[in-house]
């Protein structure tokens, strides 16, 4: 293979500011069709830019494509200063208004690229280039507030805003004067977590928001509001024309939002392609490196789970070949998924499965469901009693994530289908499971969990987690969520518990693909704190990100179930002749 390579080339911006870029162009006259990728963590690293969930620059090369990479504004040899979000719009718009005036360019493009990279494309879709074709997020987000940064229920994502905090602030400290007492405090965060983590309070995060000052934005706005709405191209879905194929892991943590995505996309794009165009690829994988083989500690799905066996780099030439090359004889999967349980790759006709039957799991018991030897049992009808299962939650004792969908920056710490078992034996995990299961049970899509609750405290925190208990006693996380009670009705207007008062709450446990097996269970954890998945919440009522040690206070919180408060988790079920759910 042979092509041209052309580095740092000077891409001016609206502003006046250059965008250092690098081309690689075919062998041959042109103009070819042309692939763009923008990133903040330099575009020199070429092939997958050291991430093997990305598809090969050089196969797409080969291919016939022009392949271009850019460091984003503040980042590797560009000029300016890394805002995160602030800029991706308009300077997404002049590089694809600059790639059209290119000989090389033959006028149509597409951008690939995940995490960051992900946001970027969103951010340029709605700008509705006239060059632009498709576009393909990989494990990223249309609404940065719902995901990566906070979450659906409004907590702070506070694994993935310290992490990557630290991470981009260690980038910007390289750019300038190089503290060494910044950068030891940087990096002593990432090889002592509980230093990242555990300090109050949140809003103070030292040479993080010194070098990164959009880090104490974050912690400064929890309401979803124009900081957050003015960069959330999932609110302007219409503004958007374009096919995109979404690329995910079960146990990525932005796998709520890249379905969400392509679910919106979908029913409101702002054209017939872009509607009918989107395209959804997921494995059990996680956002962190090392897991693309799809194997962790706890659990292994096989190689046929890899990112390699999944093809990659081939699903997004066919998805390119179709939408920008505009070749319709190529063929192309709509929605294709790993099956966990079955460990087996499917092809579906949509997402949600057409075959979906939402079905309720009521929550039962006597009262007594703390830890996984309580008493506390799922059904499918609800109980004929009214009962309330009792904890206290300690925001100074905070039941410790275990595995999940964590970036997992830190040492230490390690994201995925990890063993529940050492949280459930804790006083304040509530765990509500059904008998051995004779027949498998097919649950793919999205899981939501409605709690009657009340509080001591004017608010705090319910989490879920939806476990697969195996034979063997291994307690398998397959999904998780948080609902903070002040925004159950909004995440714009804030209110208050009134203490004692009984409430219903649905917190999105998010989505997964799995078939529970015979001789397994089904069982739900819910309690008051995931950390650091999430924030602690300080159960005053006040500013999270502000409270000190000497705030915190102690919850005590009830879940109430019965005919009265009827509790449930709800699965969605797949119909099938063999499974007779």
């Amino acid at each position: 293979m042979t092509f041209v390579v052309d580095v740092d080339v000077q891409v001016p911006m609206r502003d006046g500011t250059a965008l250092a870029t690098n081309v690689w162009l075919p062998d041959g006259p042109g103009p070819f069709p042309t692939l763009l990728i923008r990133t903040p963590y330099g575009k020199d690293d070429a092939g997958t830019f050291g991430n093997p969930k990305l598809p090969d620059v050089f196969a797409f090369v080969q291919a016939g494509y022009a392949v271009v990479a850019q460091d984003v504004r503040g980042t590797g040899r560009s000029a300016g200063v890394f805002v995160p979000h602030a800029n991706e719009g308009c300077d997404g718009a002049d590089t694809l208004a600059w790639l059209s005036g290119q000989l090389w360019c033959d006028g149509r493009v597409g951008m690939w690229g995940g995490s960051y990279m992900g946001f970027a494309q969103w951010q340029a879709a709605v700008q509705n280039s006239s060059v632009l074709r498709a576009i393909a997020p990989v494990m990223t987000s249309a609404d940065p507030y719902a995901a990566p940064w906070r979450s659906p229920g409004g907590a702070l994502s506070q694994d993935a805003v310290l992490s990557w905090g630290t991470l981009s602030a260690l980038r910007n400290l390289a750019r300038s004067s190089a503290d060494p007492d910044e950068a030891h405090e940087l990096m002593s965060g990432l090889s002592e977590p509980r230093q990242l983590h555990d300090s109050l309070p949140l809003a103070d995060r030292g040479a993080i928001t010194r070098q990164l000052p959009w880090a104490g934005d974050v912690l400064a706005h929890p309401e979803r509001d124009a900081f957050w709405q003015e960069i959330s191209s999932i609110d302007r879905c219409a503004d958007i024309t374009v096919p995109a194929l979404h690329v995910g892991g079960w146990y990525d943590v932005f796998i709520g939002e890249t379905v969400r995505s392509y679910t919106m996309m979908r029913r409101h794009g702002g054209s017939s392609a872009a509607r009918d165009g989107q395209r959804l690829l997921v494995g059990p994988w996680s956002h962190a490196d090392g897991t693309d083989l799809g194997t962790f500690p706890d659990r292994s799905f096989g190689l046929r789970s890899s990112i390699k066996a999944a093809d990659i780099t081939g699903a997004h030439l066919r998805f390119f070949d179709r939408w920008v090359r505009g070749l319709t004889h190529v063929p192309d999967d709509r929605v294709r998924i790993f099956v966990m349980g079955v460990d087996e790759w499917r092809t579906e006709a949509d997402w949600p499965l057409p075959a979906t039957r939402y079905t309720d799991f009521f929550l039962g018991g006597d009262g007594r469901a703390n830890t996984s030897a309580g008493d506390g049992v799922l059904t499918r009808n609800v109980g004929s009693t009214d009962a309330a299962d009792t904890f206290r939650y300690d925001p100074r004792r905070p039941v410790p994530s275990v595995g999940g969908n964590v970036l997992a920056v830190a040492s230490g710490a390690y994201p995925g289908p990890a063993d529940q078992s050492v949280v459930e034996v804790r006083d304040d995990v509530l765990c509500f499971t059904t008998p051995v299961l004779e027949h498998p049970v097919e649950v793919i899509g999205h899981v939501t969990l409605v709690l009657h609750v009340s509080s001591s405290a004017p608010d705090t925190d319910f989490t879920g987690k939806l476990v697969d208990v195996h034979p063997d006693g291994r307690a398998i996380l397959l999904c998780e969520g948080i609902q903070r009670a002040r925004y159950r009705t909004s995440l714009t207007d804030p209110e208050l518990l009134e203490p004692g008062t009984a409430y219903e709450l649905t917190i999105d446990l998010s989505v997964t693909a799995n078939v529970f097996l015979p001789g397994h269970r089904i069982l739900l954890e819910v309690a008051s704190s995931n950390f650091p998945r999430y924030d602690r919440n300080t159960n005053t009522g006040g500013t999270i990100a502000t409270d000190t040690e000497y705030d915190l206070t102690v919850a005590v919180n009830r879940v109430h179930h019965g005919p009265a408060h009827p509790s449930r988790l709800v699965l969605p079920l797949i119909e099938s002749p063999g499974n007779p759910s």
